[in-house]
């Protein structure tokens, strides 16, 4: 059986390029089509997943091939030097496997940010993505019997969201480097980004946590320990110290206080927090980090619904 190399977006600032992505001996494909049942099984393969482990890799970089092997779970992750400057956007990338007298190729792309002053990071579940992650049952529900072309976003989000991606921009073809990061894991990528393609929101850097290799995981997915969000967050403001960032996420689980840490370790870096309101009644201890946020001049907004942080994104000058 032939291993089956899956590629995910990359980034790159002046000095460095970061790709990666998993090796697999056995991946099954996400049928966007199939309704009800059909649909679940189609979710819960992506949960069966099998990997390979130290399996030899290769990265072409310019005239060179630079090679690395996965990790225990299939991943790999080249975080290479750059001895030439790249261009601004997105661009490609090339790695290639061998099998017996085989080599299979994939290509990827990557984004080097277009000289500017904003970066935009969103959770997904309950931010863009209507998931119900507060009542456990539901979510599991709509996952498994609702396919991609079913699931909806939150009316608003898309012209938020675009216009965050060309703020400050006067050619089209520039944008804002967007990053989606959720506890969600890398198991359910090619669902995400089938989603974001369907409903035009901005093409992303999108940043998961360890992929999951059982059908019982999938009971647990986007549950547990929420670090992994922090340390990818504070790695991208890391990656880019000279960006301005825009936080969006919600207030069913971590992310106001998440983004109140992300705050106090970059108290100039970040413009703006934005934290939907996913229930009835706006959350008090919510609030009060957003009160904090605000003693550090952080511009918050604390919302139902997307036409009030397009009002506050339009008063502060972020967006026209």
């Amino acid at each position: 059986m032939k291993p089956i190399l899956q590629l995910y977006r990359g980034y790159a600032n002046e000095q460095e390029l970061i790709v990666m992505g998993h090796v697999f001996k056995r991946l099954y494909d996400y049928d966007y089509q199939k309704k009800n049942f059909k649909n679940a099984t189609s979710i819960i393969n992506q949960f069966r997943i099998k990997t390979i482990k130290n399996y030899d890799v290769y990265l072409k970089c310019g005239n060179k091939q630079i090679h690395s092997k996965t990790l225990d779970d299939g991943y790999f992750k080249f975080c290479i030097p750059i001895e030439k400057e790249f261009d601004f956007g997105w661009m490609e990338y090339e790695v290639s496997i061998k099998h017996k007298s085989e080599t299979i190729t994939a290509k990827g792309s990557f984004i080097r940010p277009h000289e500017g002053n904003l970066g935009i990071i969103s959770d997904i579940d309950d931010t863009f993505l209507i998931s119900h992650t507060r009542n456990v049952f539901k979510k599991i529900y709509i996952l498994l019997f609702k396919n991609v072309n079913d699931r909806k976003v939150f009316e608003g989000v898309v012209p938020h969201y675009q216009a965050l991606s060309s703020a400050g921009r006067n050619n089209k073809e520039e944008e804002n480097a967007f990053f989606y990061v959720s506890s969600s894991e890398w198991n359910l990528y090619n669902f995400i980004v089938k989603f974001t393609k369907i409903h035009q929101l901005p093409r992303a850097v999108i940043l998961l946590k360890d992929i999951k290799r059982g059908v019982t995981d999938f009971f647990m997915s986007g549950r547990g320990n929420h670090n992994h969000k922090f340390d990818k967050i504070k790695h991208v403001l890391e990656f880019y110290p000279n960006l301005k960032y825009v936080l969006l996420g919600d207030d069913s689980q971590h992310d106001p206080f998440l983004y109140e840490q992300i705050c106090k370790i970059f108290p100039v870096t970040v413009k703006a927090v934005y934290i939907r309101q996913t229930g009835k009644h706006q959350k008090e201890k919510t609030k009060t980090v957003l009160k904090n946020l605000e003693d550090l001049d952080v511009s918050v907004c604390y919302f139902k619904d997307s036409s009030q942080a397009i009002m506050h994104s339009k008063s502060i000058g972020i967006i026209k």
